[in-house]
Order: C-alpha cells, then structure tokens, then sequence
C-alpha cells in the first residue's frame, strides 16, 4: 500500500526560485558554467561579529530550547530596533520570532484564514504568497499593478477587490520583484480605503527595508497611521539586511490575541527558532549598523551597473529600483521572436529558457511573479558577473529575429 499525498499538497505548486535554483545546480553539476542571477540572498557572508557572536553563545552553553516567542533578549533589541529604525512603540510580547519570515507569513495566515477567506495580493507579487494562502483554505485575490502605476497597488484597485470575506491584503514594500516602495502618502491612501473595511487586516512584509537607493526610505503602515495600529501586522527578519539567510531568523510584529495564536501554532510546529541564532540576531540588531551601509555601496554599484546594461539591449527596457536588489526588466518587445534555429519566443518563461540554453545565464520569468512579460535579475553577484552576464544577454538577445509588429518596434526603442 503506497502513501497517499493529499489533496492540498498536491494542488501545491513547487516554489520557482527554488525550482530555478536547483536548475542552475544539476547545470553546475554537469561541468556546465552558468551566470547566475536567480539568487534571492546576499553574496556576502553574514559580518564577522555577528558570527563571533553565534560561536560564544554556544561555547557559554547556549545550545537549548529558548521559549517559542524568542528569547526575552531578542525580543527586546527588535522593540528597540522598531522604535530607532521605523518610529514604532510596542512592547516586547507584541514580538515572535520564528524560523525565517516565510514561517511566520505561513502560522499568521493559518491562524486567522477559514476556508474561502479573501487575500488581496497585489502583483507583482512574491512568489509563494498565493500558495501559502491557498496551503491555509484561504483564496488568493490577485490584482495585476504594472508599470503603469509604478508596480504599486493604488486605492480605486484595493477598493474594487474588498468584499466581506477579505480578510488581509498584503504588501512587500520593498519589492522583490520589482524593488517598489510605497511612500508614505500612497499608504495613507491605501488606509483611507481600508478604514472604511475594518474587517480587513494589513500586513506588510519589509524584509529589504534597509537596503534602498538614493535616500528612498520605507514606510509601515502602523506608524504612518498609528489608529490602524490593531489591524497591521509587519514581518521581517535578519536574512537581507545582514546576509543571515542560512540563519534562519524572522519576526513579526503583531496585534496581542494573533502573537498568542501564532506561538501556539509555532509550539505544535517548529517549538522555536535556533536559540544560538537567536544570541547573533540579538548583537546583530544592538550593534554599529555600519556592516549594513557597507553593503548597501556595493549593491548601489552593482544596481547602476545592470540597469545601465539591460537597458542597452535591444528590446529590453529596465528602470532603476528604489530598493531590495532585484531588477524588473520589460521584455515584452522581445516576444514573439524567433531564435536562430526557427523556434519562436512566445512567452517570458520561453526567454528565460532561451538566454539559459544560449547564454548561460539564468535568471526568472516575470510569470512566476503574477506578470507576464518581464524578467527578474538578482544584483546579489559581483560586478565580473553583472558585467558578463550583460553581455552574454546581450550577444544571444542579437540573435533573435524581432516580431515585425508596430508594437514591439515601439518597445524596442
């Protein structure tokens, strides 16, 4: 008798930027050099200090369970850090802290979703949100923001998706994919709407706060409207800002009654995050922040580098991002073609097949992101592989025959 999978999980789509990553291995594998610009992670390795900080945590005996909220210590440098980075007051035990943002995302929604609940998932969206709202009974209610309005949501959007089953809409500012930031006047917008909703919650999941470009700062909802403040959750966490992915540390910010509900799902789950992890997060968050500016120069650097070079390739157009290192390039002048053995280019998924076969680079279709025609690029890998990768893209985007249509031809130029 074989084990039967259920029907949830097999309704499940595997995540793409973990599918994209295991293609580029089993590439690498086979002796196969690939320019790789899928990673969703910093190419640096996590800050001396904070590694020190890990190894004497350990040697004093740290190595045990902590409580399931995180540790009191922890939980106390994120108050600090909220009120220091963001203009926010609240107390230590509206904190948890979980194995990475991603669980907390996934326990928030189980938490609050009954079957057939609404989220509204402005795309471009990351990528596991609708699935990890499907995983939980709840109905992904996706609304596609092009560049049009700047890759954001506006309020006549949000208003006309709100019904009475919405229960949360959620928010990636800054973006990955596209690297959008709302301001501060686009959220008071947005709130307006949601005030006249107030069963629906607003989560905002600012993991690539503090690495924005020429002065762009973040925003949360909560401190820019503080009487919203019981509706707002906002998750976050050490893997970006201080290249700590393998680390396994996020937190959320949360109203009493939902930290309540997500420790007691995280004490059936996971019991905690890794308490070692949680002392180097701790002296992370305390300590001279100059490791964080340090890296920002150089993805300021890298970010002019790969802008400057898609945007020098025929038919394709790439603005700056405002933050998080991630470009969003439009290639939607470049479907249609057709590649030097005949086959046509139908669809973003079909470049990026194409520029990994002819080009060895990899990178991510905008398909998996909720909108079609455009591309994802990392700008986490040296300015060596920007530039190679620029022209290898370049070099295999030359061999394409474009569609001879009137729109392409305006897309191109």
């Amino acid at each position: 008798m074989s084990i039967t999978i259920s029907q949830k999980v097999r309704k499940l789509r595997p995540s793409a930027s973990i599918a994209a990553k295991q293609k580029v291995d089993e590439l690498r594998a086979q002796g196969v050099e690939i320019l790789d610009f899928c990673l969703g992670e910093p190419d640096f390795d996590t800050p001396a200090h904070i590694i020190e900080a890990a190894h004497q945590s350990m040697l004093s005996g740290d190595t045990h369970y902590t409580g399931s909220q995180g540790t009191p210590a922890l939980r106390q440098a994120i108050a600090d850090k909220l009120k220091r980075d963001n203009g926010i007051n609240v107390p230590a035990s509206q904190i948890v802290v979980a194995n990475g943002a991603k669980q907390l995302i996934f326990d928030i929604f189980s938490a609050t979703l009954d079957p057939g609940d609404e989220v509204i998932i402005p795309a471009p969206y990351w990528v596991s949100y609708p699935d990890i709202v499907s995983l939980n009974g709840g109905e992904p209610k996706i609304v596609a923001c092009g560049p049009e309005t700047g890759f954001k949501l506006t309020p006549d959007m949000l208003e006309g998706l709100i019904t009475s089953r919405t229960r949360w809409l959620i928010i990636n500012s800054p973006s990955n994919p596209t690297g959008a930031v709302y301001t501060r006047e686009e959220w008071l917008d947005l709130i307006e709407v949601l005030k006249k909703h107030p069963q629906v919650g607003i989560m905002t999941d600012e993991i690539y706060e503090h690495i924005a470009f020429e002065g762009v700062k973040n925003h949360s909802p909560m401190a820019v409207d503080p009487s919203v403040a019981d509706r707002c959750v906002i998750v976050n966490g050490m893997s970006k800002a201080y290249a700590m992915t393998g680390w396994r540390i996020g937190y959320a910010v949360c109203p009493p009654e939902l930290v309540k509900a997500v420790v007691k799902l995280l004490g059936q789950s996971t019991t905690c995050a890794c308490s070692f992890s949680q002392s180097a997060a701790t002296v992370a968050l305390n300590a001279d922040q100059s490791c964080v500016d340090d890296m920002v120069v150089l993805y300021t650097k890298r970010r002019a580098a790969i802008v400057d070079g898609l945007n020098a390739v025929p038919g394709i157009r790439c603005k700056a991002p405002d933050a998080a290192f991630y470009v969003f390039p439009d290639v939607r002048a470049l479907l249609g073609s057709k590649t030097a053995a005949g086959e046509r280019i139908e669809t973003d998924l079909d470049l990026v097949n194409y520029l990994l076969e002819e080009a060895h680079v990899a990178l991510m279709d905008g398909t998996s992101y909720g909108l079609p025609g455009f591309l994802r690029l990392s700008f986490a890998a040296s300015e060596k592989v920007i530039a190679e990768g620029m022209t290898a893209i370049s070099k295999a985007v030359s061999k394409l025959q474009l569609a001879d249509n009137p729109t392409n031809q305006e897309a191109a130029q």
